[in-house]
């Protein structure tokens, strides 16, 4: 099954303030797997990007003035995303910035499967944080190279934190036989040993008198 991961970059928060999509970045999935298939674009949102957005992406007025405009994108943006689930971390700002721009153009709203991460993370991990930035760390993600937000960066590191939370994949736990001994590899996997090894007469002796006077002193 193919899959859309999607995210924009906007001048601000609202549509209700007139703002608008500064960047729309997808990265499609096939069954899970990255294809090649990527669509991206800056656009020129013939507004002011507020101080408080150009915090968080980046992109002044100036090196967006000669960019292309929405509509002149939207066509190619909807053919890509067409019949495809789209994959989106706070859908909902997304969704709203989106649908005002088709809106503009009197075109529909975007009618596809949507499966928005952030509730997916809001269930799994209930009282957690559950930013794109927290989830990377729980997942041991590097998301190094997110030095601002954009959308591009912000697919690459959704996908897999998506295919993570799906797939409920934890820290893998390699055991061999029963005789090896506990190892580290290179990888940083550890090796767990099961092998038992009982305590001699004298260890079992020792442990008792532990238990009478140490262990007290120490808990109580």
């Amino acid at each position: 099954m193919k899959e859309i991961v999607l995210d924009t970059e906007t001048t601000g928060i609202s549509v209700k303030e007139g703002h608008r999509i500064v960047e729309i970045g997808c990265i499609e999935l096939d069954n899970l797997i990255p294809t090649k298939n990527k669509f991206h674009c800056y656009l020129n949102p013939e507004r002011k990007v507020s101080e408080k957005a150009f915090e968080v992406h980046g992109y002044s007025d100036s090196f967006l003035s000669d960019k292309m405009k929405f509509g002149e994108v939207a066509d190619d943006f909807l053919k890509f995303i067409k019949n495809k689930r789209l994959i989106i971390h706070n859908a909902e700002f997304d969704l709203s910035h989106l649908n005002n721009e088709l809106k503009i153009l009197g075109k529909e709203n975007i009618d596809n499967e949507i499966v928005d991460t952030l509730s997916l993370a809001r269930n799994k991990f209930p009282g957690s944080q559950i930013s794109l930035d927290a989830l990377c760390k729980r997942y041991r993600i590097d998301n190094s190279k997110r030095v601002q937000h954009t959308a591009l960066i912000d697919c690459d590191l959704l996908a897999k934190v998506y295919i993570n939370l799906i797939d409920q994949k934890e820290p893998t736990l390699d055991f061999k036989n029963k005789e090896e001994e506990v190892s580290k590899l290179n990888t940083g996997k550890v090796i767990y040993s099961t092998k038992v090894i009982k305590p001699s007469s004298e260890e079992l002796k020792n442990h008792q008198i532990y238990l009478k006077t140490s262990l007290k002193k120490n808990f109580y």
